[in-house]
C-alpha cells in the first residue's frame, strides 16, 4: 500500500529498538533512528503512532521503556534525559545532568518496583552516575567518583535487586568494579585491578560477577571474575578458539547468562563462559550474519536470535540460554534482493493459544530498510533508507506506443483476467474486504496520472534518488510507489567492513536521433571509502529497469565531478572526474569521446573551493607531460588563478553558481522609461560569501562590532572580481541561489537582531550601444562580435537587502520549459515548510514611491521587509521533518514546474508561479463549452434562415 507521494512520512535507520508488546492496549515497538527520530510503530502494520524528529545538535544516545508507559531517551552525551508518554508521544518531563560529553553515556533502566515506588532510571558518563525518577524526572540521588580518568563502561543490576554494578575504566589498563546501593547511591564494595597490556574498552557483563573486556590488540580477551573486594582474571587468546579469525574483532552487545558474541571479518561467534578457564564456541556463523539481544522469557530463561543469509532467504534462528545446542525456531524467509545484507535484529516473544511462546524479529537492512519477520514470513516492511536522500534527479518515462497487447501492459494476460475478475466480483458486490482493498489499488494504478508512460504535459515523471545507504530508487510522481530500486554492488560494504560513500547522480545518456530505440541511463558516482581520498566507483543503470548495465572501481580518488556539455556519438554525456592529486579523467573512455573532447579542451575550464585552505582557484586542462601516467584519457590540469582570504578576517562560508540545465526565455529586460538592459548572463559566475572567523559559529557567538559578511561575484575563467560587498555586523548560516543575472543570499543582521535576504543582479553595459536601430541597418551592430571571458566585462551592479522573518534551511529557484514564466524563491523554512516568494520582491529597483510607468511594469512599492502571505506556502499545513533539499523540476507545460523536498519526509507538488496561463484549469467546465457552441451554431443557422426568408421577401416587392 503506497501513500501518495504529496508527503510521506519516514523515519530512517534503526539504530535501537524496544517492544511494548502487552496484553492490554495496541502492539508497538519504540525505535531510535539515525536521522535523531524516535518514532512509535504499529507492529501488526509497521505506521507511525507518533514521532519526534529531535534536532541534529542534540543526538539521541540512548531509549528505554519505564513501568510499561514511559519513553525514556538521553540525549547530548548524557545531559538531557526526557521522559514521552508512550501512548500519544507527548513529552512529560525532562531533566538536565552534568557529565562529561565526551565520553560514552549510558542509560539503564532499574527493573524492579521494590526498589522505590517507582523504577528508577540510572544515568552515567565519564566519572557521573545520576538516579532519577521516572515519574517526575527529580534527580534521587547522585555519585562522582574519585577515581583520576575513569570511563564508566557498565552498569548492571544485580539479582539482589537493590545492588547495582557500576564497571569502569580508568587510563588504558586499570579496571574498577563498584557495588551501589540503588537507593541511596553508597558504595558497598569496590575493587580495583590494573590489566597488563591495556584494554580497547569494549567490556561486557557476561554474568553478574563475570566480566569480559577486548585487549587493546582486539586479539585477545580478559575474563575477570570480581568477589567482594577482590578481582581475578585470566587472559585468554581469540585465536586459540575461534578459528580463521580475520579483520577487527568486536564484541556484540549480548549479555545472555554466561554467553558472548563476538565479530569479526568474516564470522560471528558465539561463545559459552567456562569460569576463568576459557571459552567454548557453540557455534559459528558466516558474516553476513546478526544476533540480538538477550530477552527474557522465564525467570531463569533467556532467548536470542540469530539472522544469516542463505541463499537468496535469510534464516531465522531463536535459542535459548538454557539449551544453547538446540533451536527453539529455524525459519527461512524470502526476501527482495535488493535490501542487501541483515545488520541488526531485535527480538520479541508473545504467547501463542496453546500457552507456548512464539517469536517475531524487527530486521535492519543494509539499505536501511527494516522488515518484521513472524511465522516464517515478512509481515510487512518499511522503505526508510528514503529518509536519507543525498542526490535526486529527474528522468522522463518511456513513450506510449501504438499497437502494445493488453497482455504486455499488464505484464501478463493471467493478470489481466485476474483484474477483470476482480472488478466482476466488485460491480456484483460479491468481494471480500481483502479484494476490494486490491481492486482499489488496481484502480489506483491505472489511473490517468498513474501510468508508466509520459503525458502531453510532463507532469509524469520519475524521480531517481540516491539515499546514503547507497541504493538508488525510482519514484512516480504520480502516486509514490517505488518503480524500480537497486542497492549497487559497488556502493556496499566490503568483508573488511570499510563503509563507502555514495556522491552523486548524473544524467548519462538521453535517447536522442540514432538511438532512440534505447532507454536512458544514469550515472551514479561514489568512493569505496569514507575518505575523500578513497578509490572511486562508476555504475550506469537504466532510468527505466534499474538494472545496473555497468560499473568500474577507480584506481584513482574522486574529488570533483563535472559533467561537460559535450556528447559522444551514442548520446552518451561526457564527465570529467578530477581526483585528489589535481588530474582530470575522463569518462566514458572510448576513442569517440576523446575525439570530441580534445576539439573543445582548450575552451574547458573548471574551478575548486578549497574550504582548509580558505582559497578558490581556477583550472585548465591540458595533455599530461607526466611520464608515468599512460592513459590517454587522463590529463593533468594548469591553475590559472588563484584567491586566498586572510584567515585571520575571512572564512569560506559558501559558493553557489548557475544550474547548467537552467533555460534563459530573454537576454534584455525592458525597464519603465522603454529603456533596455542586458542581463549579465555568463554561465561562469561564481558567488562566494566569507564571513569573519569569529562570526563562523553560532547566531550570538560574536559581537556586531566582530562579524561581518562579504559577497563576492567571481568570474570562473579569469579569476577576475566582478563585484564585492560587505555587510557589517552579519553573521551565518549563509544560505544562496543563482539563477539568470541576480543572486539571492540570506543571513543573520546582528545590528538589527533579524535574519535579511539581499539580492544583487547584474547586467552587461558593453551591449549599451546595441539599441541603436540605425547601427544595425548599417552592419555596425555588435551583437555577433565575439565575446571572451578575458575581456574587462563592463558590468553595473543593483543590489538591496530586506528583513525576512524566517530562519533558512534551503533555497532553490523555480525553473520551467522556456524560462518565461516569472520565477520564485522556494525557501525552506525552520519550521520544515516550503515558502513561494515572487522574484518581484527582491527586485533591487524598488522604491518607496515608484512612478506611473514602473507600477505598470510591475514594480512593487519599497518595504523594509519581505511579505510572509501565509497562502505561499508550497507545502500548506504539511511540515518535511528535518528539511535538507529543494528541487524544481521543468514541465513540458510552460506554466508549471513540479518541486520535490526532501530531509527525512518526502513532498512533491505541481506550482505555477504565475498561474496555468497556457491550459484550462480542472475546474473548466466542458459541458458549458459545448452548450455555448451548440446554442451558437443553432443562432447562426436560424439567422440564416431569416436572412433568406427576408431576402427573398424583398425580391418579390
Amino acid at each position: 500500500m503506497f501513500q501518495p507521494l504529496r508527503h510521506q512520512k519516514y523515519i530512517g535507520k534503526v539504530k535501537q529498538a524496544v517492544y511494548h508488546s502487552q496484553k492490554s492496549g495496541r502492539r508497538r515497538v519504540v525505535v531510535l533512528t539515525e536521522e535523531n527520530v524516535i518514532a512509535s510503530l504499529d507492529l501488526r502494520s509497521g505506521d507511525i503512532f507518533w514521532r519526534h524528529v529531535i534536532e541534529k545538535n542534540d543526538p539521541i544516545d540512548q531509549l528505554s521503556l519505564s513501568l510499561g508507559k514511559y519513553v525514556v531517551t538521553l540525549s547530548s552525551g548524557g545531559s538531557i534525559l526526557r521522559a514521552w508518554n508512550l501512548p500519544d508521544g507527548q513529552m512529560i518531563w525532562e531533566t538536565n545532568m552534568q557529565t562529561s560529553t565526551e565520553s560514552k553515556s549510558l542509560l539503564h533502566v532499574l527493573s524492579n518496583n521494590k526498589v522505590a515506588k517507582d523504577n528508577l532510571v540510572l544515568v552515567s558518563a565519564g566519572q557521573w552516575i545520576y538516579a532519577v525518577s521516572s515519574i517526575d524526572g527529580v534527580i534521587s540521588w547522585e555519585k562522582e567518583f574519585t577515581l583520576d580518568g575513569l570511563e564508566i563502561k557498565q552498569v548492571v543490576q544485580s539479582p539482589e535487586n537493590d545492588i547495582v554494578y557500576v564497571v569502569g575504566i580508568a587510563g588504558s589498563s586499570k579496571l574498577a568494579v563498584y557495588q551501589l546501593n540503588a537507593k541511596t547511591g553508597e558504595i558497598i564494595k569496590d575493587a580495583q585491578e590494573s590489566l597488563p597490556g591495556g584494554l580497547c574498552g569494549e567490556t561486557l557483563l557476561a554474568s553478574h560477577n563475570v566480566l569480559v573486556a577486548l585487549d587493546e590488540t582486539r586479539s585477545a580477551l580478559y575474563i575477570v571474575e570480581f568477589k567482594g573486594e577482590s578481582i581475578s582474571y585470566n587472559k585468554v587468546q581469540i585465536a586459540d578458539f575461534v578459528q580463521d579469525l580475520s579483520g577487527t574483532v568486536k564484541l556484540l552487545p549480548l549479555m545472555s547468562n554466561g554467553i558472548i558474541a563476538l565479530q569479526s571479518s568474516s564470522t560471528v561467534s558465539l561463545l559459552k563462559l567456562q569460569g576463568l578457564n576459557g571459552l567454548e564456541v557453540i557455534h559459528s556463523f558466516d558474516r553476513p550474519a546478526a544476533v540480538s539481544g538477550a530477552l527474557t522469557i522465564t525467570e531463569k530463561d533467556e532467548a536470542f536470535a540469530v539472522v544469516q543469509h542463505v541463499g537468496s532467504q535469510i534464516e531465522f534462528i531463536v535459542k535459548v540460554t538454557s539449551d544453547v545446542s538446540n533451536e527453539v525456531i529455524r525459519e527461512k524467509v524470502n526476501i527482495d534482493q535488493h535490501r542487501g545484507s541483515v545488520e541488526k535484529v531485535f527480538l520479541n516473544n508473545y504467547v501463542r493459544t496453546d500457552k507456548s511462546h512464539g517469536f517475531r524479529a524487527l530486521v535492519v537492512m543494509e539499505d536501511h530498510s527494516i522488515l518484521l519477520i513472524q511465522q516464517g514470513a515478512v509481515v510487512w516492511s518499511r522503505e526508510d533508507g528514503l529518509a536519507s536522500i543525498v542526490d535526486v534527479m529527474a528522468s522522463e518515462l518511456p513513450v506510449e506506443k501504438d499497437g502494445v497487447s493488453v497482455a504486455d501492459v499488464e505484464h501478463n494476460l493471467f493478470e489481466w483476467l485476474k483484474g477483470h475478475m476482480l472488478k466482476l466480483k466488485g460491480t456484483l458486490m460479491l468481494a471480500s474486504v481483502d479484494e476490494l482493498a486490491a481492486i482499489q489499488a488496481l484502480r489506483v494504478r491505472s489511473s490517468e496520472k498513474n501510468k508508466m508512460t509520459r503525458d502531453h504535459n510532463g507532469f509524469r515523471k520519475l524521480l531517481i534518488v540516491l539515499t546514503k545507504a547507497g541504493k538508488v530508487l525510482a519514484l512516480h510522481t504520480g502516486d509514490g510507489r517505488i518503480i524500480w530500486s537497486n542497492l549497487l554492488p559497488s556502493l556496499r560494504a566490503s568483508k573488511s567492513g570499510e563503509m563507502p560513500s555514495a556522491l552523486r547522480l548524473y544524467q548519462w545518456q538521453v535517447p536522442h536521433h540514432r538511438v532512440m530505440r534505447e532507454n536512458p541511463s544514469i550515472l551514479v558516482v561514489g568512493r569505496s571509502g569514507a575518505d575523500s581520498v578513497a578509490p572511486g566507483v562508476l555504475s550506469v543503470l537504466d532510468s527505466y529497469s534499474g538494472e545496473e548495465l555497468s560499473s568500474q572501481r577507480f584506481d584513482h580518488s574522486v574529488v570533483q565531478v563535472i559533467p561537460l556539455a559535450l556528447k559522444d556519438s551514442s548520446e552518451q554525456r561526457l564527465h570529467l572526474i578530477v581526483d585528489s592529486n589535481s588530474y582530470a579523467h575522463l569518462y566514458p573512455k572510448s576513442l569517440d569521446a576523446l575525439n570530441s573532447f580534445i576539439s573543445e579542451m582548450s575552451n574547458i575550464y573548471f574551478y575548486s573551493v578549497d574550504i582548509q585552505k580558505n582559497a578558490i582557484r581556477g583550472y585548465s586542462l591540458q595533455k599530461s607531460s607526466d611520464l608515468n601516467l599512460d592513459d590517454q584519457y587522463c590529463f593533468s590540469t594548469k591553475e590559472l588563478w588563484s584567491i586566498i582570504f586572510p584567515s585571520d578576517s575571512e572564512r569560506i562560508a559558501i559558493s553557489e553558481t548557475r544550474k547548467m540545465n537552467e533555460v534563459v526565455h530573454t537576454q534584455a529586460k525592458i525597464i519603465a522609461d522603454q529603456d533596455v538592459m542586458y542581463k549579465y548572463l555568463s554561465k561562469n559566475l561564481v558567488f562566494v560569501a566569507t564571513v569573519s572567523p569569529k562570526a563562523a559559529g553560532e547566531i550570538g557567538s560574536a559581537a556586531p562590532e566582530e562579524a561581518s559578511l562579504v559577497a563576492y561575484l567571481i568570474d570562473a575563467v579569469s579569476g577576475r572580481i566582478l563585484h564585492r560587498v560587505t555587510h557589517h555586523g552579519a553573521q551565518g548560516p549563509v544560505h544562496a541561489v543563482v539563477s539568470e543575472n541576480w543572486v539571492v543570499y540570506h543571513y543573520f543582521n546582528l545590528r538589527a537582531h533579524r535574519f535579511e535576504i539581499a539580492v544583487i543582479e547584474i547586467y552587461d553595459q558593453s551591449r549599451a550601444d546595441n539599441k541603436d536601430v540605425m547601427k544595425l541597418i548599417l552592419g555596425k551592430h555588435n551583437l555577433s562580435a565575439p565575446m571572451t571571458s578575458y575581456s574587462r566585462p563592463e558590468i553595473m551592479v543593483k543590489s538591496q537587502s530586506y528583513f525576512f522573518t524566517h530562519s533558512v534551511k534551503a533555497m532553490a529557484v523555480t525553473q520551467t520549459a522556456k524560462g518565461i514564466t516569472s520565477k520564485q524563491l522556494l525557501i525552506g523554512t525552520i519550521g520544515d515548510q516550503v515558502l513561494a516568494l515572487d522574484k518581484r520582491f527582491l527586485d533591487p529597483r524598488r522604491s518607496v514611491n515608484p512612478t506611473q510607468q514602473e507600477k505598470e511594469e510591475g514594480i512593487i512599492p519599497l518595504t523594509d521587509s519581505l511579505p510572509i502571505i501565509p497562502q505561499s506556502y508550497v507545502t500548506h499545513s504539511l511540515q518535511v521533518e528535518a528539511l535538507r533539499g529543494i528541487v524544481s523540476i521543468p514541465a513540458k507545460l510552460e506554466s508549471t514546474t513540479l518541486v520535490f523536498t526532501y530531509g527525512v519526509d518526502l513532498f512533491y507538488t505541481r506550482l505555477a508561479p504565475s498561474r496555468t496561463y497556457d491550459s484550462l484549469t480542472d475546474e473548466f467546465s466542458y459541458a458549458l463549452l459545448l452548450i455555448t457552441i451548440v446554442a451558437l451554431v443553432a443562432a447562426l443557422f436560424v439567422t440564416w434562415i431569416w436572412s433568406e426568408k427576408k431576402e427573398l421577401r424583398d425580391k418579390w416587392r
